[in-house]
This record gives C-alpha cells, structure tokens and sequence, in this order.
C-alpha cells in the first residue's frame, strides 16, 4: 500500500463513537474530492446511538475520497463480541449495547458488510509526515513491532518523547473529558468525547485547521491546534 503523501487534503477524525449526526455534519462541511484523504482513527463505535449509520457514512466515503480506517479496540471488542469472544459481556457493557441497538437489537441484522469493513481496519497508517495510530506508538519503535496492547489499548499520559523520525504522531483513544485535543511535542490526540456531548474532532493534517460538531449538529470551524498546545 502507498503510504507516502497524498494529494489533496488528509484529514484525521477522532473517535467518533456511534455519533452519526456529529460525523454527518463535519462531512458536510469538509466539502471532500476525489484527491483527498480521511484517516478515521478507529473507534467509530460504540456508545453513541448512530453506529450503524457511522459505518454506512464510512463506506460511502470510498466513492468520494480515499478512506484510510483504523482499528480501534471497540472494532476489537465489537468483533469479538459478534463471535461470542472473552469481549463480548465487556463489549455489551462499554458502549456496545448502543451499537447493537442501532442494528435492530440482533446480532445477525448486522451486515457482512459492516463486519469486513471493522475487521479489515489497518493498525496504523503512515505519511511522510505523520503517524496515524488508535492509542499509541513507542517512539523510535518500527510501526510493524508494536503490539496489539500499544496499538489499541494503551493510554496517552501526555509526557511521551518525539518520535525520533521527526514525524508528528496523530492518535484517538485516550479521551480528553475536556473536550479539547490534546497536543505537546510531537503527538496529538484527538479523541474528544463526542460522546459525552462535546465536539467530534477532525483536523486538515497540512494546516492544522479544526473542524467539530456535535450529535446535536451544532458545528464550528476556525480554531488551529496551535491554540492547544501544552507549553
């Protein structure tokens, strides 16, 4: 897979947790072309009441830009739990109760579809200048040794170092209850509870242009991640 620098614009989505109108109304204003990129961050389940219409929106995004889907541990649990795996009380319990709603209740009204796009999700994606993980990354760590814990599961405490490469590392997971992306050297998280009723995130990766809504599709542009920067 050509990994390198696209054309057009990247744009990274943090998690989006089954918030269809929040993720509807970011899509809508991004405005996307053929030439550009979206890096969904893993974690568009679960939680939220849209899962099904967040996967819908997904997958349509193949006929308009390129889709770049990465697993996060919810798509971990959600499969796990749909194959009556060790996730499946946990899943139920952590927000996968919601997604099954949205499918009707049943596990078999979930389509084939929808379980090949989760289970075909990438560990982590990669440009000339930027890394795209769901949790973390060891810094200085090739991409393909991290394991399935740091990928998925491990939390950002906020004081990890630059990766050596020079490469900004972008990521979800670790939510900011703040609702405000988490950035210091070299890392941005941006997993901002949507949730938990504050804003979905999605930045231009060139620009640093933010672009957020929330599930009630209040929306709003303008702000950069430089005004979020921990000194």
């Amino acid at each position: 897979m050509d990994q390198t620098t696209q054309q057009g614009r990247t744009i990274a989505i943090g998690d989006i947790h089954g918030c269809d109108v929040a993720l509807g109304t970011i899509l809508y204003h991004l405005e996307l072309k053929r030439e550009d990129t979206v890096v969904c961050l893993g974690d568009a389940v679960d939680r939220g009441p849209g899962t099904k219409h967040v996967i819908e929106m997904l997958l349509d995004l193949k006929s308009t830009c390129k889709l770049v889907m990465l697993k996060g541990n919810h798509e971990e649990m959600m499969l796990d739990g749909l194959h009556g795996g060790r996730w499946e009380s946990t899943w139920l319990q952590h927000g996968g109760k919601e997604a099954l709603d949205s499918y009707g209740g049943r596990y078999d009204l979930i389509p084939e579809e929808h379980r090949i796009f989760m289970a075909t999700a990438l560990d982590y994606y990669e440009t000339d200048t930027d890394i795209f993980v769901h949790a973390t990354a060891v810094p200085g760590v090739p991409l393909e040794d991290l394991t399935p814990q740091e990928l998925r599961w491990d939390r950002l405490k906020g004081t990890e170092e630059p990766d050596p490469s020079g490469r900004r590392i972008i990521c979800g997971h670790t939510a900011q209850k703040s609702g405000k992306p988490l950035v210091f050297d070299g890392w941005v998280c941006l997993d901002t509870a949507a949730y938990r009723g504050n804003y979905l995130t999605a930045i231009d990766v060139k620009t640093n242009e933010m672009f957020q809504a929330k599930q009630s599709g209040k929306y709003r542009e303008g702000k950069t991640l430089e005004q979020y920067v921990v000194k």
